[in-house]
């Protein structure tokens, strides 16, 4: 389900994107040059130590921690698929750099980029502290999340919740949900490159307006889709990464945990990596488990 920022781009009626005025040295057309935005840079604040939050204390520090970049990360991207009919619906829009909340909230609402929409009960916007500097993203919404409109409800979201407080966290306090998508796919299938493309830019526009330090990504699918990469979630954890110009670590959805308990310890891990990344310090502690098996 791994696109590039110029397949999103194509969805979205973008294409072709700037290009350079001059030809190459062969004397070939021009190459596309695509032009980033720049990423925020956020001054270091000082973060309570994970004893002060009743953590265990992380050791055992990393040899090496590898920043990667979708661009230099190695691993391949595989191209948009689907029926070109239903990704012929995204239209030639997208969501502007200027939206504010309000706005930005009200064009989910409204939204008809892909055909979700017509299945779905409610958009799922996203809930917390929109100054956070943590950030959690998901995949989509589930059927009590289309329900209720708030992401992460239900079993998966009281073993979410049990993860935060692991490390010292709460939602709505410091602490911002969201999903990749904003609608739930029929039957929770999984969601196509096209509804990903098409949904992808407000969750790009809600973290230029957060502006959080550290992105935990929950899940396969969210962290492939943010990265643009169909590597396997093991190889992606245990790695910091970058979205956008914020770190960004990957680990298990929960509602993966509540299917294999045993991995809990692994998420554990993650969220103490995640936790010593934000403090300035890249350690993961060993021989601990987030919550006893089940």
């Amino acid at each position: 389900m791994s696109f590039s920022r110029r397949e999103r781009l194509a969805v979205l009626g973008l294409d072709p994107v700037w290009r350079l005025r001059t030809p190459n040295a062969a004397g070939s057309e021009p190459l596309p040059v695509e032009v980033p935005p720049a990423p925020a840079v956020h001054a270091p604040n000082p973060v309570a130590s994970p004893e002060d939050a009743g953590i265990h204390a992380m050791s055992e520090a990393l040899p090496v921690v590898e920043i990667v970049s979708p661009e230099v990360s190695g691993e391949s991207a595989t191209p948009l698929t689907g029926d070109d009919s239903i990704r012929a619906q995204a239209p030639a829009q997208r969501v502007e750099s200027g939206m504010d909340w309000d706005a930005l909230q009200q064009s989910v609402l409204e939204c008809r980029r892909c055909v979700l929409h017509t299945s779905r009960t409610r958009p799922v916007f996203g809930v917390g502290d929109r100054q956070a500097e943590w950030m959690f993203i998901g995949e989509a919404p589930g059927a009590d999340e289309d329900r209720l409109g708030e992401p992460f409800v239900g079993q998966a979201g009281k073993l979410l919740d049990a993860m935060l407080a692991a490390i010292g966290l709460k939602r709505g306090e410091n602490v911002y949900i969201a999903n990749i998508l904003k609608s739930r796919p029929p039957g929770n299938r999984d969601p196509r490159p096209d509804e990903v493309a098409a949904c992808i830019p407000y969750l790009e526009r809600q973290i230029d307006l957060i502006r959080p330090r550290i992105i935990v990504a929950l899940g396969r699918f969210a962290a492939q889709g943010l990265l643009t990469t169909d590597a396997s979630i093991s190889r992606l954890r245990g790695r910091l990464h970058d979205y956008r110009g914020v770190p960004m670590v990957v680990t298990y959805h929960p509602a993966y945990l509540l299917r294999n308990p045993p991995d809990k310890a692994k998420a554990w891990e993650d969220l103490c990596f995640a936790r010593g990344v934000l403090a300035g310090g890249h350690a993961a502690p060993t021989g601990h488990t987030l919550l006893p098996p089940t």
